[in-house]
């Protein structure tokens, strides 16, 4: 009976895991959604997971969803009235001819966003705007630049809790108050954020050096759909920290405000909804649909039992040595399943297991920062490679995961020696 009980969990542990693989590799250039699909689809239809289990997973994303189809509204209706164009200038017009200098600003600009609007407006808002600051300033090599909004979208997801939607899965209803908060994350956001500053910095300094820069461009003309669209992103950062602050979730603020910020525009112009409703990437959202039911799925073999029994007893034994082992195994685990349905599985372990703060607490930071190793570690990696491969570049699964090996460990070694140091 054990064999032929084990033979279902290792069937959907098999094809959770084929999925994943699709997804990373995108055999026959097929994009990441089909993968996911596919996988979910499949455990439906050889009765691994029921429909109805299936349905439950899917609805478990809707914050998810809402959340990322407002920031892509705000990114596109940004992008079509020139803000990134206008914003580019005056960044390229700062680094005053330095390709070093222009690193830095991005690197700068990208933290902010990331703190207040969340990695996935870091990828979804920020990567247009770089392509227009390097375009403009005549940069032959973006990638260094283009790394920038990869890497800093999850080397700062944990300064705030609205930083990273999977802060809010993990933690769940046990979100520490804010000062809290701060007092546990803030010395090992800063340390992961250096940390990672320094290896990019190092790993594309060759290609820096060899860059030149535009000192003198002409700063474009902002139209009003331009300044409505950049108060509409000021306005949806000022919100998301209201809604976490009231412990509200943040999906709802920020569509309504994507939509709002949209339709003001599209008034204003007169039309043009067809084109922002052509140009929005929302083959993300059944990508994010697929991977919520395969972990579905997997917490239906009985793994989330397993990881609470785990953590548990590890954590009443050594609460140190599993702090340090739980955010390292979510850190690479993130990486095989994405990071949001691994914080799922982690933070509902995490709540069934009672651990102590500084095991959840490093449990997040595997959550948050783990994914810089790969293309598929977390969605704003995602969402950032969609970004690029739209302005006509693309990175290899390969490729990022040699720069990913030399930039994530530091930064997460780091980080979580200071968490137990606080």
């Amino acid at each position: 009976m054990g064999a032929l009980s084990l033979t279902p969990n290792l069937a959907t542990w098999g094809i959770a895991a084929l999925a994943t693989l699709g997804v990373i590799l995108r055999p026959f250039a097929w994009p990441e959604a089909i993968w996911a699909v596919l996988g979910a689809a499949l455990l439906v239809l050889l009765g691994l997971i029921p429909w109805q289990a299936a349905l439950e997973g899917v609805a478990k994303g809707t914050d998810v969803y809402l959340f990322l189809v407002g920031m892509m509204l705000l990114s596109e209706i940004a992008r079509k009235e020139g803000l990134f164009d206008w914003l580019a200038a005056h960044a390229v017009r700062a680094a005053k001819g330095s390709a070093t200098r222009l690193f830095a600003l991005v690197y700068v600009v990208g933290t902010v966003v990331t703190i207040f609007l969340s990695n996935d407006a870091c990828a979804v808002v920020l990567t247009p705007a770089v392509f227009a600051a390097t375009r403009a300033a005549g940069v032959k090599q973006p990638l260094p630049y283009l790394f920038v909004c990869a890497f800093i979208a999850n080397a700062a997801s944990f300064v705030l809790p609205i930083s990273n939607p999977a802060n809010l899965v993990v933690f769940a209803e046990h979100m520490p108050p804010l000062s809290q908060w701060l007092a546990t994350f803030t010395l090992p956001s800063v340390l992961a954020i250096g940390a990672t500053y320094a290896v990019l910095r190092l790993t594309q300094n060759a290609r820096l050096k060899a860059e030149t820069v535009a000192a003198d461009i002409a700063i474009p003309a902002l139209g009003r759909g331009g300044t409505i669209a950049g108060i509409g992103i000021v306005a949806t950062g000022a919100a998301l920290i209201g809604a976490s602050a009231a412990g509200i979730e943040l999906g709802l603020p920020t569509f309504l405000a994507g939509l709002a910020t949209a339709l003001v525009v599209l008034a204003i112009n007169r039309g043009g909804l067809v084109e922002v409703a052509r140009d929005v990437s929302w083959g993300v959202l059944p990508l994010v649909a697929g991977l919520f039911v395969l972990v579905e799925a997997l917490e239906k073999t009985g793994l989330l039992t397993r990881l609470a029994d785990w953590l548990g007893h590890a954590a009443q034994g050594d609460p140190a040595a599993t702090a340090w082992a739980g955010g390292a195994l979510v850190a690479f685990g993130s990486n095989l399943v994405n990071n949001l349905p691994a914080g799922l599985l982690a933070g509902a372990a995490v709540q069934a297991a009672h651990v102590p703060d500084t095991v959840a607490g490093a449990i997040l930071i595997g959550v948050d920062l783990g994914p810089n190793l790969s293309v598929t570690g977390s969605l704003a990696t995602i969402l950032w490679l969609t970004a690029i491969r739209r302005e006509g570049e693309d990175v290899s699964a390969w490729a990022f995961l040699k720069l990913g090996a030399l930039v994530m460990p530091p930064a997460l070694v780091l980080a979580l020696a200071a968490l137990l140091l606080v």
